[in-house]
């Protein structure tokens, strides 16, 4: 199966109301883990790069092993870049990413849409889909300190609407509730808002900060339109609980490949729940 581009991947979810699951990878584990989850329920997925990978020492190998893994496998896999700046979303299309997701979410309205254009341009040339962000997902990307999400700073529907029709985006992450992390207190997702900007906008709406969410939270945004969910905190939560698990069982005598074991089959068992919550449909089916 060939790499697929967001916009190809994201296509049938938007048809058929479903959410494609979205994973971040930091090493090879979690890629062979996320992968091979995707493989054993036919389903389709998104490998995501945090932009820090490409300062890590051991980055070449990284990515080197994820593009030939990718090519192995036989379910469709879009190779994405997770809120990426924009020297980092150019260094994902030349490390052979088919997405870019740029986080100008921080700036003016009109700047974000300036860059997001440049970066729609370069990519869409180099047949990469874009994603891009307006409004404020709580706290920062890669916590796992918990944070509130602050209503005040949800996307406006008409923002959306006027954003897309600028840039020419393939998919836009929206914030309407959610936290990057783990909650603090119980979520609230403003689902009347996710409503309305599926009404007013005519690509994929993308969900971050879904950990800790419970599942009917999931299965509801779906509902209401969203068809990419980024998933990470609880995996990483969960393969860690996992191998201090077994550390604590043996007095910490346990052999490295052990540990491997656990971690592998952590993220595949992780991933496969999130896929199914997610209402993700098999390629087979």
């Amino acid at each position: 199966m060939p790499l697929v581009t967001l916009k190809e991947i994201l296509a049938p979810a938007k048809e058929h109301n479903y959410a494609v699951a979205a994973f971040d990878t930091m090493d090879f584990t979690l890629t062979e883990g996320i992968i091979q989850a995707a493989e054993q329920t036919g389903k389709p997925v998104i490998l995501m790069l945090p932009g820090f990978i490409f300062d890590r020492p051991d980055a070449q190998s990284m990515l080197d092993f994820n593009l030939n893994r990718i090519a192995k496998s036989p379910v469709p896999i879009c190779y994405h870049l997770d809120h990426g700046k924009a020297d980092e979303c150019v260094k994902a299309i030349h490390a052979g990413c088919s997405s870019v997701m740029y986080d100008g979410s921080s700036l003016p309205m009109e700047e974000n849409i300036a860059v997001t254009k440049e970066i729609v341009k370069v990519a869409h040339t180099c047949g990469v889909s874009v994603e891009a962000e307006i409004g404020h997902v709580a706290a920062p990307e890669g916590s796992v300190e918990g944070s509130v999400a602050d209503a005040c700073k949800f996307t406006r529907p008409e923002d959306a609407a006027y954003f897309v029709e600028q840039t020419g985006i393939d998919a836009l992450a929206i914030a309407f509730g959610t936290v990057h992390g783990v909650y603090k207190g119980t979520p609230h997702l403003d689902l009347e808002r996710l409503a309305q900007i599926k009404r007013l906008v005519d690509v994929p709406l993308v969900m971050h900060g879904g950990s800790g969410l419970p599942e009917q939270d999931f299965r509801s945004a779906v509902k209401y339109g969203i068809n990419k969910i980024n998933f990470f905190t609880g995996m990483s939560l969960a393969t860690i609980a996992a191998m201090r698990r077994l550390i604590e069982e043996t007095d910490g005598r346990v052999r490295y490949i052990k540990l491997y074991d656990a971690a592998l089959q952590t993220v595949i068992q992780c991933a496969k729940e999130q896929m199914e919550i997610f209402g993700t449909q098999s390629i087979y089916s």
